[in-house]
C-alpha cells in the first residue's frame, strides 16, 4: 500500500527532472518538456501534483510559446484546484499572479482585475504575496492610468507592512525562522517599496504638497533600514531617483546636483557589490523595484536628462553612449518592456542634443528609430506619441519648414495630458508663430496661456525662464526694445540661478542684436563674446552662427578689421556646415515624416527627389 501512494511522486519527480532538463537545455527544448509534464496526468497525481503540474505547464507555455489559450487553460485550472487544496500558498497565488499577467496580454483587463482583488482578498495571512499581488493590481491600474486607486493600495500595502513588522518583531522569538518563509522578514524595506512607489505615483500626478513628507518619510526609513547591502543601496537609488527626477521637472538644474551626486555615488556601490556573497535567506527577501543592471541604465539616464538641461550636450552625448550599449547587451537576454520605454526616452534627448549640435541628419534617423520602436507596442506608442511628434516639429523648425512645424506641435498638443511637455510645445509653437510673422492672433492666444508674469501653468524653473525668453524674442522682432531687454535680464537672472547655459547662450546673444541695433556696440559687444564662449562649450551650432555673424558685424563697426575678418571666417564655417548637414537631412527618405500627423507611425518611408527647404532663415 505504502509503495502504491509513493509511486505517483516518484513518477512525478522523475518526468520533473527530464522536464527541467529539456527547459534549461541551450537552446531549450520546449516541447519535449511540454510533453514530460503532460505525462504526469497519466498517472492520475494527487490535487497537489496535478495543480503544480497544471501552474507548471501554464507558466512554461506563457513563457517560451505563443499558445497562450493553452497557457490559459493551464493556469485557471491550477488557480481553480489549489484552491481547494488547505496550505498551498505558493501555487495558489503564483497561479493567479501568472494567469492576471496573461489576461493583461490578451488586453482582458476586466478580467484580471476580480482576479488579482480575490488573490489579495484571501492572501492576508500570506505577507509576502499579499504585498506582491499589491503591487501588481498598482501597477496594472497605473496602466491604465488610474493613478488615485494604484495610490490608495500603495498606501494599504504600506500599512500592512507595518502591521506585519511589529508583529514579527513580537513573534520572532518564538517562531522559528523556516515556519516564516512567507511572512515578510524585512518589512521596514517592503514599507518603503510601497511609499517610494505611492511617492512615484505623486510625483506623476503632481501632488507636490503630498510628496515632500512622504519622501522626508522614506529617507528617514531608507537611513535607518538594517539590512541586506544590496537591498538597501537599491532602496537609497529610488528615492534618490526620485528626488532627482522631481528636481529636473521643476527646472532646478543646479539645485539638483548633490542629489545627483549622491546617486552616481550609490549605483557604484552596488556595482562593487556581488549577488552571490549577499543573497538572501528568506524568498521573502527577493522583492526588488528594479534589477541591479536596470538600475545602473536608469542612472545613466537621469544623468542624461541634466546634462541636456545644463547644455553640457557632449556630455549628455557619452552617458547616452554608455546607457544604449548596456541596454543592448541587456536586450539580448532579457525581453523586460522597461528597457524599450528606457532606449526611446534615451534617444528623445539625444535627437534634442543632435538638433542643437547640428546634426539634423541623425537626429532625423534616429526619430526613424523612435518610431520603429513604437511600432513594434502600441503601449509604448501611447505613451510617447506625443513626444515622437514633438521631436519631429523641433527638426521642422531646424530645417525651416515652419508649416510642418505647426502641424507637428498641434498634433503633440493633441495626444498630450502631461501639463510640462504641453507647456514646452506651446513655448516652441510660440516660436514658430513669431517666425512666421503673421499668426499674432493664434500667438497671442498661446502667449496668454504661458504668461511667466502670473498663473504660468507649471512649476518648471526652466520652462518659465523659457516663457520670459520667448517674451522677449517677440518684443524683438516688434521692435519694442527696452521691454525685450527687461524679458530677456529676467531669463538670465533665472537660468543663471540654476545653470540653464542653452538659455542663457540664447538670451545674451538676443541681448547683444538689441545692443547692437541701438548703435551700443560696446554694450552689445559684452553680451556676444560670452554668447559665443558658451555656446562653443555646449556646444550650439544656431547660437555660434547668430553670434559669429553679430561679431563679424561688430568689429567692422569698430573698426577691428583682423578680428571681423576671423568672425567672417567663423561664420562662413558653421553656415557651411549648417548647409551640408541640412542638405544630407532634407535628402533622406525619413524626412517625409515631417508629414505625418495622424495615426501609428508609418511602417516604410519612401524617398524624395532631393531637399524641398530653405536654409535662407539660417544665414
Amino acid at each position: 500500500m505504502a509503495s502504491n501512494v509513493e509511486a505517483p511522486e516518484r513518477w512525478y519527480l522523475a518526468l520533473l527532472g527530464f522536464a527541467e532538463h529539456f527547459r534549461t537545455s541551450s537552446p531549450p527544448k520546449i516541447r519535449l518538456c511540454v510533453h514530460c509534464l503532460q505525462a504526469v496526468f497519466q498517472f492520475k497525481p494527487p490535487q497537489r501534483i496535478e495543480a503544480r503540474t497544471h501552474l507548471q505547464l501554464g507558466s512554461v507555455l506563457y513563457h517560451h510559446t505563443k499558445n497562450s489559450e493553452l497557457a490559459r487553460s493551464h493556469l485557471e485550472k491550477a488557480w481553480y484546484i489549489s484552491q481547494q487544496v488547505p496550505q498551498f500558498e505558493d501555487v495558489k497565488f503564483e497561479a493567479a499572479s501568472i494567469l492576471s499577467e496573461l489576461f493583461c496580454q490578451q488586453n482582458l483587463v476586466d478580467s484580471a482585475k476580480p482576479l488579482l482583488r480575490k488573490a489579495i482578498q484571501i492572501s492576508q495571512q500570506t505577507p509576502y504575496w499579499h504585498c506582491r499581488l499589491l503591487f501588481q493590481l498598482a501597477q496594472l491600474h497605473t496602466l491604465e492610468k488610474d493613478l488615485v486607486s494604484a495610490c490608495d493600495l500603495l498606501g494599504v500595502g504600506a500599512e500592512y507592512a507595518r502591521v506585519v513588522g511589529s508583529e514579527y518583531t513580537r513573534k520572532q522569538e518564538k517562531v522559528s525562522t523556516e515556519s516564516f518563509q512567507y511572512i515578510l522578514p524585512s518589512p521596514d524595506y517592503v514599507q518603503a517599496l510601497f511609499l517610494l512607489s505611492k511617492g512615484m505615483l505623486l510625483l506623476m500626478e503632481r501632488k507636490l504638497a503630498e510628496v515632500h513628507p512622504l519622501l522626508t518619510l522614506c529617507g528617514t526609513i531608507v537611513e535607518n533600514w538594517q539590512g541586506n547591502p544590496i537591498q538597501k543601496e537599491s532602496l537609497r537609488v529610488f528615492f534618490l531617483v526620485l528626488q532627482v527626477t522631481h528636481y529636473l521637472d521643476a527646472g532646478q538644474v543646479k539645485s539638483v546636483k548633490p542629489c545627483l551626486k549622491q546617486l552616481q555615488q550609490c549605483i557604484q556601490t552596488i556595482s562593487t557589490l556581488h549577488d552571490d556573497e549577499i543573497l538572501p535567506s528568506n524568498p521573502a527577501d527577493l522583492f526588488h523595484w528594479l534589477p541591479k543592471e536596470h538600475m545602473c541604465v536608469l542612472v545613466y539616464l537621469v544623468t542624461v536628462m541634466h546634462s541636456m538641461q545644463a547644455g553640457y550636450l557632449e556630455k549628455a552625448q557619452k552617458y547616452t553612449d554608455k546607457a544604449l550599449m548596456q541596454l543592448e547587451k541587456l536586450k539580448m537576454l532579457d525581453c523586460s518592456p522597461i528597457l524599450s520605454t528606457f532606449q526611446v526616452i534615451l534617444l528623445e534627448h539625444i535627437i534634442m542634443c543632435r538638433l542643437v549640435t547640428g546634426h539634423k541628419a541623425t537626429a532625423l534617423q534616429e526619430i526613424s528609430q523612435v518610431c520603429q520602436l513604437c511600432q513594434q507596442s502600441p503601449r509604448l506608442f501611447t505613451n510617447h506619441a506625443a513626444q515622437l511628434h514633438t521631436l519631429l516639429g523641433l527638426y521642422c523648425i531646424s530645417v525651416n519648414c515652419m508649416d510642418n512645424a505647426e502641424a507637428q506641435f498641434t498634433t503633440a498638443l493633441r495626444l498630450t495630458t502631461h501639463q510640462e511637455l504641453w507647456t514646452y510645445i506651446v513655448t516652441n509653437l510660440a516660436s514658430v508663430y513669431i517666425r512666421e510673422g503673421n499668426r499674432h492672433q493664434e500667438l497671442y492666444s498661446l502667449l496668454e496661456r504661458i504668461n511667466p508674469d502670473h498663473n504660468f501653468p507649471v512649476s518648471s524653473h526652466c520652462l518659465r525662464a523659457a516663457a520670459f525668453y520667448i517674451r522677449g524674442l517677440l518684443s524683438f522682432f516688434q521692435g519694442r526694445y527696452s521691454e525685450a531687454k527687461r524679458f530677456l535680464r529676467e531669463t538670465l537672472k533665472m537660468s543663471n540661478a540654476e545653470d540653464l547655459n542653452r538659455l542663457t547662450a540664447c538670451s545674451l546673444v538676443l541681448l547683444g542684436h538689441i545692443f547692437y541695433v541701438l548703435g551700443n556696440h560696446r554694450e552689445s559687444n559684452n553680451m556676444v563674446v560670452p554668447a559665443m564662449q558658451l555656446a562653443s562649450k555646449i556646444p550650439d551650432m544656431s547660437v555660434q552662427l547668430w553670434s559669429s555673424a553679430l561679431l563679424k558685424d561688430l568689429n567692422k563697426a569698430l573698426g577691428n578689421t583682423m578680428d571681423a575678418h576671423e568672425a567672417a571666417q567663423m561664420h562662413q564655417n558653421f553656415s557651411q556646415q549648417l548647409l551640408q548637414d541640412h542638405i544630407a537631412a532634407c535628402s533622406l527618405p525619413e524626412h517625409n515624416l515631417i508629414s505625418w500627423t495622424d495615426g501609428p507611425p508609418p511602417v516604410q518611408i519612401q524617398a524624395q527627389n532631393g531637399p524641398t527647404t530653405s536654409l535662407a532663415s539660417l544665414l
